[in-house]
């Protein structure tokens, strides 16, 4: 096992990840197009493949979640990712962590709230715009569940005015 920060060799297979887990090598967030194999982030490798990878960019005082994948579930990959993504942060400084899922990730929503995350907002129909930009995004989802909406959900890390 070798859990640790993104690598520049590691972006072909992180490319290729992506696509497969994301029907495409690009991901869209908030109405913004990223391209995940070209972030930061943390990566688990496990016999020569990767089995966690989380993406992310960070701007002025906050972090963006761009990608959370685990390939084995319930093993604590993706927590272990998380947690390293939160030291990260608080070692910069930084204010907040925020991401977007969409309406039918509730375990995604679960995950994040027993980290501490809170939903901060819900953009209706954000999700279908989004679709205009990436076709590949499906229309259903979880359980069956239409995907129209985004959820945003943020980690404070320490006191703003604001809130």
């Amino acid at each position: 096992m070798q859990r640790r920060p993104i690598e520049d060799s590691d972006r072909p297979a992180i490319a290729e990840f992506i696509e497969r887990h994301w029907h495409s090598r690009m991901v869209m967030s908030h109405g913004r197009c990223y391209h995940p194999h070209e972030c930061d982030g943390f990566i688990e490798w496990r016999d020569n493949r990767i089995v966690g990878l989380l993406t992310l960019r960070a701007d002025d005082d906050c972090m963006e979640l761009l990608t959370l994948n685990s390939t084995l579930e319930g093993e604590g990959i993706g927590s272990a990712l998380m947690l390293m993504a939160i030291d990260q942060a608080r070692q910069r400084g930084l204010s907040r962590i925020w991401l977007a899922t969409t309406n039918d990730a509730l375990p995604a929503m679960r995950f994040y709230q027993r980290l501490g995350f809170r939903i901060v907002a819900v953009n209706i129909g954000a999700v279908d715009e989004a679709r205009r930009i990436k076709p590949q995004i499906p229309e259903v989802g979880i359980d069956g569940i239409p995907i129209h909406d985004e959820i945003m959900l943020e980690l404070r890390l320490k006191p703003s005015l604001g809130r």
